[in-house]
């Protein structure tokens, strides 16, 4: 049977629109990106992908290898929704000869001040545990492939760990006249003492926890932060020994997971909010190194992104060079087709309204002060370090149309701020029109 000529009209419609769509977003990009005198110098890539269609509406070297930065944690994300439980394994534990063999998962809520309850340490604190002894299964090391060696002190690079503690850093406090840590047993390490408001700042010496006082220079106020040495799980056993007030020793003999007896902590969603909102690096760390342990028995970053490359992930546009959870590496190498490509997969196999959840929208989370009244139209993860920028994510349009972009911007020598604005223009003209 020939097909009618009314169907064919309504075919031939859908196509001048969809040409249509496609010149005014590509006429968009260049007003807002391409032909902006602060970018002539940089690398841009763009996608703009149809989910219902599955066809792009807009590609501008999608292609092309970018550094992502923080858009890396997009697939760590993906990686922990898939194979990390509802509640995130705390420990897994069994008794040998009066002995609480605690074997460590890597899970990053441990003793946090982001979540109050902490079903770990109230159970260690039972009267009845005495003798404890920490298991590691760690493969790893504490600072990524191509990460800055001199950023270690800084909260954003928190040394990666089987046991992380408050985090993975050190509070230290000036109360009255005297200073008080979190944990407490770096008290005596501290060097110098800050004077009430006068500008002061802590460092550490690298792999150490020796904390210098600086009184030359940082900022006025009563509370500092710097990371913890870790060493690997090394100083794990010391500082939960002094907060227990238990004897805490290391052990180097694994078990299995199906051996132990699991305890539980957080809600996973819990821990990926915050990891997207505040594009946080020791989450996303700690999520890929969880994700890891439970699906090879051991934290291995490197063996995991290859198993995940392999399988998951065996579909991408383009392979990527990936080599940590978090993004900090310059050596991640990504393609806005692959995160467009990743972006869908996400909401196929997980509902939207739970990523939106997730996810931070306008003026919230690392999208404060962008995209204002257009809350709950799009949904996107930043990301950014010096010279490069990223924006990947979710537009609803006004016509209630999903549409999943990746715009990847390198070598730039303008100031992030206006990039960011430029950005928020084109897709914002994408929801408005669509």
């Amino acid at each position: 049977m020939k097909p009618s000529y009314v169907f064919l009209c309504f075919v031939s419609l859908l196509l001048l629109f969809s040409c249509s769509m496609q010149k005014q977003i590509s006429k968009k990009a260049k007003d807002s990106l391409l032909n902006d005198p602060d970018l002539a110098s940089a690398h841009i890539g763009i996608i703009i992908f149809d989910p219902s269609s599955k066809k792009y509406l807009y590609n501008y070297q999608g292609d092309k290898y970018f550094t992502p930065a923080s858009n890396t944690k997009l697939f760590t994300f993906y990686a922990g929704m898939k194979y990390l439980q509802d509640s995130l394994v705390a420990a897994r534990y069994k008794v040998e000869d009066g002995t609480l063999m605690l074997q460590a998962t890597g899970d990053p809520t441990f003793l946090n001040p982001d979540f109050k309850n902490q079903p770990l340490f109230d159970f260690l604190q039972q009267k009845a545990i005495n003798d404890i002894a920490i298991i590691t299964p760690f493969a790893s090391e504490s600072f990524g492939q191509g990460w800055s060696w001199d950023d270690f002190p800084f909260g954003y690079m928190a040394e990666r760990d089987p046991f992380p503690m408050y985090g993975n850093m050190a509070t230290i406090t000036l109360d009255g006249d005297s200073i008080r840590t979190v944990p407490a047993i770096l008290k005596p390490f501290i060097i110098g003492k800050p004077v009430k408001n006068h500008v002061w700042e802590v460092n550490r010496q690298l792999g150490e926890h020796i904390y210098i006082v600086d009184t030359t220079k940082g900022t006025i106020g009563d509370e500092k932060k710097v990371t913890m040495a870790m060493g690997k799980g090394i100083f794990a056993c010391r500082y939960l020994s002094d907060t227990l007030h238990k004897e805490v020793i290391r052990d180097y003999n694994t078990f299995s997971n199906s051996e132990g007896i699991p305890i539980y902590s957080q809600p996973k969603d819990s821990l990926f909010k915050i990891m997207m909102h505040r594009s946080d690096n020791f989450f996303a760390e700690q999520t890929l190194l969880m994700v890891s342990n439970e699906k090879l028995g051991e934290m291995n970053d490197v063996r995991i992104i290859d198993t995940l490359l392999s399988t998951d992930f065996k579909d991408l546009p383009q392979k990527p060079n990936w080599v940590d959870g978090s993004g900090l590496s310059r050596y991640n190498l990504f393609s806005p087709k692959d995160f467009t490509w990743l972006l869908n997969k996400l909401k196929e196999e997980y509902s939207l309204q739970r990523l939106e959840v997730i996810l931070p929208t306008a003026n919230e989370g690392t999208l404060d002060g962008l995209f204002q009244g257009y809350e709950n139209r799009v949904f996107a993860k930043t990301g950014s370090f010096s010279n490069n920028l990223a924006l990947s994510g979710y537009l609803i349009t006004n016509k209630n149309r999903t549409l999943i972009f990746s715009i990847l911007i390198n070598n730039h020598m303008t100031s992030s701020k206006a990039i960011r604005k430029h950005i928020e223009m084109f897709l914002t003209g994408i929801i408005d029109k669509y």
